[in-house]
Formats: structure tokens, sequence, C-alpha cells
């Protein structure tokens, strides 16, 4: 049974915070406006915050609970676990927690909150913030850290010849993740995925990335994991960036699937990133 959480807001360090939080306003149509440590970026459904540090690295992810039940019955499964200082932003230490994994990014916990507000564009269609991902040289445990102790739930795993993990997507509500692990060399931050209503949503956002000069990296694709349609472009230090639309609604019994190791898992389409 998945936790009942969605995510809300990303809080990512850069080297320029201004230029990384420009590029954001503008490509994915969100308001811009300062903060005590940065700028945050904010569009309905979408939220973005940068402030100074090295690049490629997540400060922080927030996690909302659906349901006050919810927020209650995580609230007591981790009540075991170390509990970290919560970043500025949360002012009400009893309603919001703090946990920090293996790599040592910081996740946040509250309860349910009110819709992300901010610039309603009418240039593209909706994009809410959906998921992220992390690059990690210690992929099992990390996965073993949002499974078992957070409860998070494995949608699939990618698994090379010899049968060993090579990522993993997990999911907090029916969504197929809302937080992919990629087995690599380094530890960093891998990308955003800001998730449009449909198909046809895809068209005018690649005429706005087109008009705006930003290049398509890669894609448009079909994930295997998720089934999701997807593109992404690159911010200016380096993280990718992802429109998708339709991922996979999982049922709660849904057995985990298993994928193998190759291009293919990532782009059914054509060619893929791969991370190792």
């Amino acid at each position: 049974m998945e936790i009942q959480a969605a995510l809300h807001r990303l809080h990512l360090y850069s080297p320029d915070p201004l230029k990384v939080a420009r590029f954001y306003s503008t490509t994915y149509e969100m308001a811009m406006t300062p903060t005590k440590e940065g700028y945050l970026c904010s569009g309905v459904g979408r939220q973005l915050e940068v402030s100074m540090g090295p690049a490629n690295q997540l400060r922080y992810a927030h996690f909302v609970l659906k349901t006050d039940g919810a927020w209650e019955a995580f609230t007591a499964r981790v009540a075991g676990l170390k509990h970290m200082v919560l970043p500025s932003a949360f002012t009400d230490p009893l309603h919001a927690l703090a946990l920090q994994d293996p790599d040592g990014n910081l996740v946040v916990f509250t309860p349910p909150i009110d819709s992300v507000q901010g610039l309603a564009s009418t240039v593209v269609p909706p994009a809410a913030l959906q998921h992220f991902a992390l690059r990690t040289s210690k992929l099992p445990a990390m996965m073993d850290f949002y499974v078992n102790s957070l409860g998070f739930v494995l949608s699939d795993a990618v698994k090379d010849e010899q049968c060993e993990l090579r990522a993993c997507f997990l999911r907090t509500n029916s969504l197929h993740h809302v937080l992919a692990l990629f087995s690599a060399p380094v530890t960093c931050f891998d990308h955003q995925s800001f998730e449009a209503p449909d198909w046809a949503s895809m068209k005018p956002w690649g005429d706005h990335m087109a008009a705006l000069r930003v290049p398509i990296v890669w894609g448009i694709g079909r994930h295997g994991p998720g089934n999701d349609v997807f593109f992404m472009v690159r911010d200016p230090d380096g993280n990718l960036a992802e429109i998708s639309s339709e991922i996979e609604h999982c049922a709660n019994d849904r057995a985990a699937g298993e994928w193998p190791h190759e291009e293919r898992t990532l782009n059914v389409w054509g060619k893929a990133i791969l991370r190792s």
C-alpha cells in the first residue's frame, strides 16, 4: 500500500542561482521571486527553489501527504528514524519532518497543504511537478532506505546480465514513480519531471522550447518503466528537466516489474541516456 504522498517542491543548489532560476522561470513558465536563500520559481502545480551551492546537487525534496490519516501513519512509521534539522523554509516542526538518505539528500514531509499557486501560463498546457531522479553509487542502500524505511513502493527494477540492480522506480501513490534511482559512478541530481495532461500537450511544449531556442537533448521518446512519453532539456548547470505525459497508473497490488539494462528500457523508441 502506497504512503499516499506527492512531490510538492524541489530545492536545488547552484553556483549561479539567479541564472538557473531565470532559466526555469522562462522555460517552464514560472514566476520568479527572491527568497532569503535564493530564488523561488512557482507555477500552477510546480515549484522549484534554487540557492547557492555546488552544481547538480539536491538540497531537499518536499513531499506532501494526501490526508491527515496518511500523515499520521507516515509519522508513526518513521518515528524510530533519525530526524534532521528542518530547512529554514519550514517554520512549524510539529507539521514537518526531515530525514536523510544514505547519500545525504534531505527529504521533507508535511501533512496536506493547499495546492501550488503561481503563474498560470497562457502559452503552454499545464504541467505539474511529478517526479525526480538521483544518480547514486549506493543504489542497494538507497533503495532499501526509501522502500523499507520510508515506505515507497517498488514499481520496476532494472538489472544487468549478472542480475545486479542498475536502476529502480519508486512510487508513493498510484503514479508509476515519484523517484527514480540510477546506479552511477557519481552521486548527484539527475532530473526533474513535469507531467502534462496528455500526448497532445507535448507539441505546444516542444514548440515553446523551440521558440526559446532551448534544444531538446533527449526525446521525444517513450520510457519502458512508466510507459510515459517524454522529452528532456538541460538547465544551465547541466541538470536534465523533463516534460512527460501519460505515465502509468498502478493498482495497489501491482507486482514489481523487471527490465533489462539496455537503451530500449529507457526509451523504447530509440536512443537513451545511460547513467552507467
